[in-house]
C-alpha cells in the first residue's frame, strides 16, 4: 500500500488547512485511516482516524475540537480538515493505516499501523 499525503503549506495563526492522503496498492474495505504529527525535538502524536465504517478517534487534547478527519472509502482517501490552527500545530503530519476489521477502535489500536505516509509540513505562523 503506498499512501501520498498532500494539502500541507504555511498559514497564518487562525487559518485553516484541508490535508488528504491517497491510498493505492493492495488496499482493505477494512481498515483504519489516520493522521499523526511529528513536530521538531518531539515525539510523534497521534491525531484523529476513521475506520472504514466511519467511526472517529480524535486526540482531543491536542485538537479540542479544532480539526475534522473524513474519508472517502471509494477513493481510498482520508481527510484532515483543520481549523483555528496555531503554532503548535506546526509539523509534519503522516497518513497512516492499519488493516482492522472490527468496527469499533480505539486509539491505541492505531499506535502500530501497518503502512506509513511520507509525510507533508504544516507550518503555522504566529
Amino acid at each position: 500500500v503506498q499512501l501520498q499525503a498532500s494539502g500541507g503549506g504555511l498559514v497564518q495563526a487562525g487559518g485553516s488547512l484541508r490535508l488528504s492522503c491517497a491510498a493505492s496498492g493492495s488496499t482493505s474495505n477494512n481498515d483504519i485511516m489516520g493522521w499523526f504529527r511529528q513536530a521538531p525535538g518531539k515525539e510523534r502524536e497521534f491525531v484523529a482516524a476513521i475506520n472504514w465504517s466511519g467511526n472517529v478517534r480524535y486526540n482531543t487534547e491536542s485538537v479540542k475540537g479544532r480539526f475534522t478527519i473524513s474519508r472517502a472509502n471509494a477513493k481510498k482517501t482520508v481527510y484532515l480538515q483543520m481549523d483555528s490552527l496555531n503554532a503548535e500545530d506546526t509539523a509534519v503530519y503522516h497518513c497512516a493505516v492499519k488493516y482492522f476489521r472490527s468496527s469499533l477502535f480505539t486509539a491505541q489500536d492505531m499506535a502500530v499501523p501497518d503502512f506509513w505516509g511520507r509525510g507533508t509540513q504544516v507550518t503555522v505562523s504566529s
